[in-house]
């Protein structure tokens, strides 16, 4: 999820009276002719082994087997196909004690979004997939008590293989998941064990091709630029995600964030030429098998694209829920972002309190064209330009001293009515986009 950006730092603020008050009286320069569209991310924080890689917000189940992530994975540790594999390290006490806290914290977030229509639904993570079924149906079922049914009629759920059984999958479905993501990063053994993935390559096409019987849309999650590999490699995960039929592909470069395991202990991974050419050779390979790269790491078939990501990218409102999960959402008078505690135990605590453990940060207008561009420059077909009006509640003036620089560098695109980057402000978005940061 997308951090407000700034200097200033987000201050806690619970959500009393009178800080209530004087942010809905507070002066404003926005104006907004209508609210942006509004999705809902759900965020189920447990995993059975944390990831050498991952900088996300997730934590170690209690009852998982795999207590520390730098220990190999050894055969008795992987389960044989059709067993009960990982799915039973989160208890099930556990399970309901925090889905009680997410429907809490919906309750306290409603009065905010009042008469506003649900896009789109992410449940994300985490693993998400070790959650009990039967608590998915019942959680998407307060859900849609109180907001209805999204109108994209998009619901997304993210799932590890290593969580894979047909009977659950079947759950998911019947709760009301229409689209899977699952995370696969790599088809090839020695690579997982390398990312430290609790799931071997059987269980990855297994639990795909369970996934595409099932489900309207599923994502695969594919890394590349991994450990000792090599082009041909690389390409041969995107070949295996294509036969399987997937309707949609998200293909990551392994970056070492901090504060992660191999950020302290880096693995060898290619060199910079190399690294070049694994990333034409796997986005050629996607659009040649029929995906268009509609965002900078995601591909899809034609109708297929992901209609959360694309409310993410297109500067849309989205609330969150769940430890760590981030929000932002628009008012009359300003644009907040919110952040939840990461912790579960402290989040359940606060929800059990009736506390809302948010950290609550308003949008200065100065921010405004960096926070839009940094989104909707992702987008290979651009956006329109009036989206900035809309949803940011400022002129264009505001963007003419950076939109010039971009023009004048040939970084964007002439096309009247669109911000769309061209083939070298793609190439180099991160360039692109701090133009609008300093602008």
């Amino acid at each position: 999820m997308e951090q407000g950006k700034g200097d200033d730092k987000p201050t806690f603020m619970a959500t009393s009276a009178s800080n209530l008050v004087g942010r809905v009286f507070m002066p404003s320069e926005l104006r907004f002719a209508a609210m942006p569209p509004l999705a809902l991310y759900i965020h189920l924080p447990w995993c059975v082994r944390k990831c050498p890689y991952c900088d996300f917000n997730s934590h170690l189940a209690p009852e998982s087997k795999l207590r520390e992530v730098g220990i190999p994975i050894h055969a008795d540790m992987q389960p044989a196909a059709g067993e009960q594999g990982f799915a039973e390290s989160l208890p099930l006490d556990l399970q309901r004690r925090y889905l009680n806290a997410l429907v809490a914290d919906l309750d306290q977030q409603l009065p905010k979004i009042w008469g506003r229509k649900l896009y789109s639904i992410f449940i994300g993570g985490g693993t998400p997939s070790l959650f009990a079924p039967e608590l998915i149906d019942e959680l998407l079922g307060a859900v849609r008590a109180r907001l209805g049914m999204p109108q994209s009629g998009e619901i997304t759920m993210e799932a590890n293989p290593g969580t894979f059984e047909q009977a659950r999958f079947e759950g998911f479905r019947k709760a009301g998941v229409n689209r899977l993501s699952i995370g696969v990063q790599s088809f090839s053994d020695s690579h997982l064990k390398a990312l430290g993935r609790v799931h071997n390559s059987g269980q990855a096409v297994a639990a795909v091709r369970s996934a595409v019987a099932l489900f309207d849309e599923v994502n695969i999650d594919l890394m590349y630029a991994l450990p000792h590999q090599n082009v041909e490699q690389a390409l041969a995960d995107v070949e295996q995600a294509v036969a399987l039929n997937s309707s949609h592909l998200s293909l990551y470069q392994l970056t070492m964030e901090p504060n992660t395991l191999f950020a302290a202990k880096p693995p060898p991974l290619p060199d910079d030429d190399t690294l070049i050419d694994i990333e034409e050779a796997v986005h050629h390979a996607a659009k040649a098998a029929g995906f268009e790269q509609y965002e900078i790491s995601a591909f899809a078939k034609p109708g297929h694209r992901c209609q959360h990501n694309l409310n993410y990218w297109g500067f849309g409102d989205y609330l969150g829920i769940g430890a760590g999960a981030h929000a932002k959402i628009s008012y009359p008078n300003r644009i907040e972002r919110e952040t939840r505690h990461r912790n579960p135990m402290a989040y359940m605590e606060e929800m059990e309190g009736a506390a809302q453990p948010l950290e609550v940060r308003t949008l200065a207008v100065k921010e405004l064209p960096f926070e839009f561009m940094l989104n909707a420059l992702r987008l290979s077909d651009g956006v329109p330009e009036s989206w900035f009006v809309e949803r940011c509640g400022r002129p264009l003036n505001d963007l003419q001293k950076p939109l010039k620089m971009a023009l004048d560098k040939g970084l964007i695109e002439t096309q009247p009515g669109v911000f769309k980057p061209t083939e070298l402000g793609f190439r180099f978005l991160n360039d692109l986009q701090e133009m609008f940061l300093t602008g």
